[in-house]
This record gives C-alpha cells, structure tokens and sequence, in this order.
C-alpha cells in the first residue's frame, strides 16, 4: 500500500477534489428481486456477471458532493498522496444514532486498488470511534460492485436496501460493520 496521509479537508483542497472523477467501471451488479407470495415479500440480491464491463456514472453531482456549504456538512476526510489529494470520504453522524455514516468514498481512477479506499474506510472509522460511534454504515449503489467487494472484505453485512434512493433512480444498498 503506497504512503497515504489521511486528514480533515481544507476548503484549498476543493481544487484537486473537483478534478477527482467519482465514475468507475464495473463487470459486475447486484440485481435486485422482489416478489409477494403467501403474505410475504420475498427480496432477493443476485450477484451478476455483465457481458461486458460498463462505466457507470456517480449517483450524485459535483455541486451535490460540494455544494456551498460542503465543509459544514458533517465531515470530509482527505486522502493525501505525494502531497496531492488522492481521495475522498464524506461522512455524518447525523443520520443514525451512534452509527458513523459513510455517504461517498470516491478515490482518483489512476490509484484505485492500492489500498487508498481501505485507509480512508479505516479512518472513518476512526473519526466515529472518536465521536461514540458503536457502528458504521457505508451506502453505495448496487452497481458499484468495487465498492461492494471492498466493505465485504473487511466484514461489513448487507443491513438494507432502499429502491429508487439516488435522483437517477438507482438502488442503495448498505452494508454495516461494528467499530472496534
């Protein structure tokens, strides 16, 4: 794993943060199924494989991930590599009590898989911990199967799902992990 410093963000890192593009690639998706039989809903989340692998655009815009007000928005955390912004997570301890909650984690294209995604996971964690948060939360799209496989292995569970929860309509799934 390269040397990553990670740290709060300061508004002179909006720059770099801007020019980090959140899209990725995917040979994978979780498909969801939903069906009603004898009084129950069944929901089913199959793991599938794409004929080929497809670029799939960010649930969320620049100015929704760094609108005005972005570093008063709960917490951003910085991943810094050779002195240059590498990555990104936005995190809150709003949305659920005692549970720090991973809303974006979004690491530049030309670094990913070398463990920048996992330091700022760890960090989150960190953050929470310090906070009196007991557990973490990290939502993601279904379609975002990297990101899937990465909370997976460092043993976050499936929790819930919501349909439609992005403004492209898009499914979130969320995987939660107690803090340690």
């Amino acid at each position: 794993m390269p040397e990553v410093a990670i740290r709060p963000a300061l508004s002179s890192d909006l720059p770099a943060l801007l020019e980090i593009i959140p899209a990725y690639q995917t040979a994978r998706v979780w498909q969801m199924d939903r069906t009603y039989e004898e009084g129950q809903y069944l929901i089913r989340f199959r793991e599938i494989r794409l004929p080929r692998p497809v670029k799939v655009e960010y649930p969320r815009s620049q100015s929704q991930l760094f609108g005005e007000h972005w570093l008063e928005q709960g917490c951003v955390l910085v991943a810094v590599l050779g002195g240059e912004p590498v990555g990104f997570a936005r995190v809150s301890m709003e949305l659920s009590p005692q549970t720090v909650w991973l809303q974006d984690l979004v690491v530049k294209e030309k670094v990913r898989r070398q463990g920048i995604g996992t330091a700022l996971l760890v960090a989150t964690q960190d953050w929470g911990a310090e906070r009196g948060a007991r557990r973490m939360t990290v939502e993601m799209q279904s379609k975002n199967y990297p990101a899937i496989q990465l909370v997976r292995k460092l043993g976050f569970e499936l929790s819930g799902y919501s349909d439609q929860y992005y403004l492209n309509q898009d499914i979130a799934l969320f995987f939660t992990s107690w803090i340690r």
